[in-house]
């Protein structure tokens, strides 16, 4: 072998080694990507509009980043500020590098520094002090970023990571922190200014450093008027332009969003809950908690039966309000009356009772219990629909008592709820159960109401989006049957009204509710529960503390603000039909839709709530503030309404509220935006 084949060897060797050793190094050194991993979690409703925001544990947001979910106009305008050639190199862009120098070397300072999105992304996995030695490692591990992500993914880490002032990272956080919206859409003063930020978050924060801001945007804006990607004018537009202002995060549904996220398992989660109907009903708990005083809270639930996907939640009245932060959904707290309806329902599985059979109501003891009713009168023989409708207490205790309470707490266990005692899991609660003697949940609650609303068939509870493809295909447990769960609905449906409101079953187009009662021993806790429609309700008024509200019943506490729940979710039940009903008429127009639909044409608007003629209560009564109703209708188009005259209010949701003045009688107008009209009087009692 001559010396030329040896030195060619000997070099080969020497290139394969030292390929050998690269490949090592890049092995047992990879770029810390996993630090990208800490990211915070966005909670949206069901159709994906955001809730709730979660920050990470040090305060700092920072949003996963999707480039399917960005503005292309702002990633054109970064890439042709910040990289020009980001899909042609493979890290390290060594014209730009080149050019760089060459101008920092004339100007006698560090004019601009070369680095592509690799390289600064690189920086930003591993902050280093900005000399030489330490764009010389960036280099390398945009190298490794390169051999080991695409170039989507390398941007998306980019516009996860980067800053934009305060505790703001990543453009989603950005965008929502300072101007309130996600990035899909961006105008070009927004545009520039997130450009701008990245390169000096601190110096050109808006809120803190208003010139230097403007001087940012305004140099990113003449670039992009160079480059031809806006015109004079919109760049003059742009330098004119208002800086925006810090955005406090979404924070609706607080405890809501927080279940959901849990059951998803963490991260960006599409939850099962209604934002419009949300708001609403938080707005409507917040009054009536207003109105209870400044230590009481308020917790309600309401579910779709069909799904058991949670639409609204309500964990507490007000986190500032004592207990506020506590979710009461969660506690567990004597349900009082509430749970014989299921006493009843047992009792008829096992034939020994019917609604029609007789039962009595007078003094007796079981051993050392004696209850009691809560008026502490006794009415003698009555059937067992009229102690469920005016929740007798010792015809309860005999139907348990011939169930077996044993029996009857394991066939609440086998529905998915844990009934606690008070004094260690090992004790019994006895008759005692028939009366809240058994620690439940509101949320146990509303587990045991939805089964009663679906014949009897237990199912958890539904929290996000993802898991309703599965719901379906679970046949649930046996709880009941469907015999027991309908002939008890029939009978809470007919129970006694609250005061001042007509029974369902005699209004039409009103809620037909099944409902009932509860108060805990001390009037510690005021219950309502109910089913209206395909919805399954619960509310609870109390203290947080457990302290007793001496008067306070579930009747005169709790079940107005269930009613009043069950109209809003009626409303917007109707009014979601109504806005299919336009869709399916719009669609009309369409050549081909008139071949596979038909729709009857309407003369003009229609009221659905209040009925015509209707008596309705709540009028301001002894400078009690009125009680507001939320008005239902359909028709073409946007619908416009007026009470006497003058146009309605909305409330958060965008539903129409109306608060009466006072007794009364009302003119409602109901106008479409075809400009037809429909009119009805109804009467406000007090």
């Amino acid at each position: 072998m001559s010396l030329k084949q040896l030195n060619l060897r000997r070099s080969a060797l020497a290139a394969a080694a030292a390929l050998i050793v690269l490949i090592g190094l890049d092995w047992a050194f990879p770029p810390p990507i996993a630090k990208a991993a800490a990211r915070s979690a966005m909670v949206t409703d069901r159709t994906g509009k955001p809730l709730r925001a979660f920050a990470l544990p040090d305060g700092r947001w920072r949003f996963q980043a999707r480039l399917d979910e960005v503005d292309p106009l702002f990633l054109d305008a970064l890439l042709m500020i910040e990289d020009k050639r980001f899909y042609r190199h493979a890290g390290v862009d060594w014209l730009a590098m080149i050019r760089a120098a060459a101008t920092s070397a004339r100007a006698g300072h560090i004019v601009s520094g070369g680095s592509t999105i690799s390289m600064q992304t690189a920086r930003l996995l591993e902050p280093r002090p900005r000399n030489i030695p330490a764009k010389l490692i960036e280099m390398v591990r945009a190298t490794q970023l390169e051999r080991r992500l695409s170039k989507t993914e390398i941007l998306e880490l980019y516009l996860t990571l980067a800053p934009y002032g305060g505790n703001l990272e990543g453009i989603r956080a950005a965008s929502l922190g300072w101007f309130g919206h996600e990035p899909t859409t961006l105008t070009d003063d927004e545009i520039a200014l997130l450009v701008a930020l990245p390169q000096s978050p601190e110096m050109r924060r808006p809120d803190r450093r208003p010139d230097r801001a403007r001087k940012a945007r305004a140099f990113i804006a003449a670039k992009l008027e160079q480059a031809g990607v806006i015109t004079p004018r919109r760049q003059t537009e742009i330098n004119m332009a208002s800086l925006p202002e810090r955005q406090i995060f979404p924070a609706q549904s607080w405890h809501g969003a927080a279940q959901a996220r849990l059951s998803a398992g963490g991260g960006d989660t599409r939850s099962t809950l209604d934002a419009g109907l949300q708001a609403d009903l938080e707005g409507l708990i917040r009054a009536h908690a207003d109105l209870a005083g400044d230590r009481v809270q308020i917790a309600a639930m309401l579910v779709d039966i069909p799904s058991r996907a949670v639409r609204a939640m309500i964990g507490s009245a007000s986190r500032a309000r004592d207990g506020g932060w506590i979710d009461l959904t969660r506690a567990k707290r004597s349900p009082g009356s509430t749970l014989k309806p299921f006493i009843y329902a047992m009792s008829f599985d096992d034939g020994f009772a019917a609604p029609g059979t007789v039962i009595s109501d007078l003094p007796k003891r079981f051993a050392a219990y004696q209850p009691e009713n809560f008026d502490r009168s006794f009415r003698g023989d009555v059937t067992i629909a009229e102690a469920l409708q005016h929740s007798l207490n010792v015809p309860a205790v005999l139907a348990l008592d011939r169930i077996g309470p044993e029996r009857f707490a394991a066939q609440l266990r086998v529905a998915g709820t844990m009934p606690s005692v008070q004094g260690g899991a090992g004790r019994e609660a006895g008759l005692a159960l028939a009366l809240g003697g058994a620690g439940l949940s509101l949320r146990e609650l509303a587990v045991l109401y939805a089964a009663l609303g679906d014949g009897g068939v237990a199912k958890p509870l539904i929290w996000n989006e993802d898991q309703l493809a599965d719901a379906g295909a679970r046949s649930g447990q046996r709880f009941l049957s469907a015999v027991s769960s309908d002939a008890i609905l029939k009978i809470l449906r007919e129970a006694p009204s609250p005061a001042g409101r007509i029974p369902g079953r005699l209004t039409r187009n009103a809620p037909q509710i099944a409902f009932k009662t509860g108060t805990s021993y001390g009037f510690r806790d005021a219950w309502a529960a109910g089913i209206s429609g395909d919805s399954a309700i619960i509310v609870w008024v109390g203290r947080a503390d457990g302290a007793p509200r001496p008067g306070h019943t579930g009747r005169s506490a709790a079940l107005p603000i269930l009613f009043e729940i069950a109209d809003r979710a009626a409303a917007r039940l109707a009014a979601e039909d109504a806005n299919a009903d336009r869709i399916r008429a719009d669609s009309r127009h369409s050549p081909t839709a008139a071949l596979v639909s038909f729709t009857p044409h309407r003369t003009g608007p229609e009221i659905l709530f209040p009925p015509k003629n209707a008596e309705l209560w709540g009028g301001s009564v002894d400078g009690q503030p009125a009680r507001g109703f939320v008005l239902a209708g359909r028709g073409e188009g946007i619908l416009t309404w007026y009470i006497d005259g003058v146009p309605c209010p909305v409330d958060a949701g965008g539903l129409p509220l109306w608060t009466p003045d006072g007794p009364g009688f009302y003119t409602l107008t109901l106008v479409d935006e075809g400009g037809q009209s429909a009119r009805l009087e109804v009467r406000v009692i007090g």
